[in-house]
């Protein structure tokens, strides 16, 4: 068979060592020829390809970021996008595709696949929050760059006797900061799922500061995190090619209204793409290889549509109507293990 792969949406640390693993049993064990899709979605509407063997795919395992590059491009915004897709795969002799990607890359896929595409999904998302898989790959490895920089920030805080609010990614689903912020020690952490009353956050803050000791204060927020009704206002952002608003922003807001409101100087980190950057932790790059090998299982089982996924430790497969269907917030329980420590 002849196999591409292409990786969408915001690079995460993993993916080549999925392609690696495809590339590996594919080559190896089923006698495929692996190429790849340049840019996502982007350069399957181009016809843009690599080979992606096992030679073009040595090395890669601990490295960032993704040789096949990525982009937002969503081929159902495009006249004609879905027939130009399915031309450029018959034109470049593609017999099934593993499109590797979240949300948006993998809801591309499922309508493809519902049109005959022969189509397999790999869930990719630092954000944690597809549906269907317990884990993404990536995750572990953002979680920790944020827990990295929580516990820098404690040391500087404390001997400033500074608030430092940490702004991490998650748009619509806080998992990386209820993580980072258990893992962290944070005073606080503020997530989409719950809306935050900044006056609350100010008491607990002054609370810790009248005890009479240096204390760091730290306030973890997810980018979507928002503010109850009427307690705070918001700058709302312009919209990507999936509707989705570009985020950004809500730490400076925070840091501000704390100062104002407590008196106590505030500083803001906002850790941005470095969590998506650098080299994947050990349960990453074996999350990923495991994926690998089971998306190139997939595509010789015929098992178009579906997604592998991680669960009860095991990789199964899913319907990615099932992953894409809807998002995967933050579990409650989790939170509520989180708010035991909150001041």
């Amino acid at each position: 068979m002849r196999v591409a792969m292409l990786t969408g949406g915001g690079d995460c640390p993993g993916l080549n060592a999925v392609m690696r693993a495809v590339a590996r049993k594919g080559e190896r064990t089923y006698g495929d020829e692996l190429v790849g899709f340049l840019d996502g979605w982007k350069g399957v509407l181009e016809g843009r390809t690599m080979p992606l063997g096992v030679e073009a795919m040595r090395g890669t395992l601990p490295r960032g970021g993704t040789v096949l590059g990525s982009s937002r491009t969503n081929p159902y915004k495009v006249d004609g996008g879905p027939d130009q897709v399915r031309a450029s795969l018959a034109d470049a002799g593609v017999d099934a595709l593993v499109a590797i990607g979240g949300e948006d890359t993998l809801g591309v896929a499922h309508k493809l696949a519902g049109e005959g595409v022969a189509v397999v999904g790999v869930p990719k998302t630092i954000d944690n929050d597809l549906s269907g898989t317990e884990l993404t790959f990536g995750f572990d490895t953002a979680v920790q760059i944020c827990v990295d920089a929580i516990d820098r920030l404690h040391t500087t805080a404390e001997s400033h006797d500074r608030v430092m609010v940490v702004e991490v990614m998650g748009r619509h689903a806080g998992h990386i900061a209820a993580w980072a912020g258990i893992a962290g020690g944070a005073t606080m952490t503020l997530i989409p799922e719950h809306p935050f009353d900044i006056e609350a956050v100010c008491e607990a803050i002054q609370h810790r500061h009248t005890e009479g000791k240096r204390l760091a204060s730290i306030i973890v927020v997810s980018e979507g995190a928002t503010p109850k009704e009427g307690t705070m206002e918001l700058a709302s952002g312009e919209l990507d090619a999936f509707g989705h608003v570009r985020l950004g922003g809500v730490g400076a807001r925070i840091a501000a209204e704390i100062e104002e409101r407590t008196g106590y100087e505030t500083r803001v980190t906002t850790l941005g793409h470095v969590q998506r950057g650098g080299t994947p932790t050990a349960f990453d790059r074996v999350l990923a290889t495991r994926f690998g090998v089971a998306a190139i299982d997939a595509v010789h089982d015929g098992a178009w549509g579906t997604m592998v996924a991680l669960q009860d430790g095991a990789i199964v497969r899913v319907p990615l109507g099932e992953a894409v269907g809807e998002l995967k917030l933050v579990d409650p329980a989790l939170y509520d293990v989180a708010s035991v420590f909150f001041e």
